[in-house]
């Protein structure tokens, strides 16, 4: 039986339709290949996000930034000295980019001008640090990447 020009057209579509319906189906069902969002609401996020913008900005004013730096027994978040730590309220969110169970918020309650997280609850690797505060009804933001 000879096939001819018009037959091997249509026999090359269909063939090409079937490899590439093929990958869109195998992509969608196999977990392998299931990538999530950063985070789950993410037009909600979306939608605040002039709001950390001018956390951030008014973050800039301060004489001193928070700073955070790794120690034996964890990590150290140290608030600005000249700022009285009593009326420092807020969250810490921890996000760890390699697997989203590892996440975690904890709320700022000071007793001395720092906050410890303990080691035990941090995994080597990439982590992202948000803190979220606020003092005397100004409302600051702090965003950092570190390597624990």
């Amino acid at each position: 039986m000879k096939i001819n020009w018009g037959t091997g057209i249509v026999i090359a579509f269909i063939a090409f339709i079937a490899f590439i319906l093929y990958f869109v189906i195998n992509m969608s069902v196999n977990d392998k290949y299931n990538h999530d969002l950063v985070t789950e609401e993410y037009y909600k996020k979306e939608l605040e996000y002039q709001n950390d913008i001018d956390k951030l900005e008014k973050s800039k004013t301060l004489e001193k930034d928070i700073t955070v730096t790794k120690t034996k027994e964890g990590l150290l978040i140290k608030f600005p000295e000249n700022l009285d730590f009593k009326n420092i309220k807020g969250k810490v969110f921890l996000y760890r980019p390699s697997n989203k169970q590892l996440d975690f918020e904890t709320s700022i309650s000071l007793s001395k001008p720092n906050l410890l997280i303990p080691d035990k609850r941090l995994v080597d690797g990439r982590w992202n640090i948000i803190v979220d505060w606020q003092y005397e009804k100004n409302l600051y933001l702090f965003k950092d990447s570190l390597v624990y």
